[in-house]
């Protein structure tokens, strides 16, 4: 346990920012869930609704420090292109 008061602070600080990155991030994958269950579904203008909104997440995550911005970018091209083999087929 921290003695310095500073190390203490930090430790609070700390444990309230891992709590809201968390709920970003919570947020990010909820999004991302419902635009996967929306491709399973086989609903394309679903699937194309949910990726805007989940893209709009991803990027949120991205300027909130939550995620890589080189995951995010691959996360969100993989999402596109699973909807675009949807209207392959």
């Amino acid at each position: 346990m921290a003695n310095i008061r500073s190390a203490k602070k930090r430790i609070r600080v700390t444990a309230r920012r891992t709590e809201i990155n968390r709920a970003r991030l919570s947020r990010v994958r909820t999004f991302v869930r419902k635009l996967e269950d929306a491709i399973a579904a086989g609903d394309k203008t679903q699937a194309q609704g949910a990726f805007k909104s989940a893209q709009a997440e991803i990027m949120r995550g991205v300027g909130k420090g939550v995620m890589h911005r080189n995951a995010a970018a691959r996360k969100i091209s993989r999402l596109s292109a699973r909807i675009k083999r949807m209207a392959a087929k």
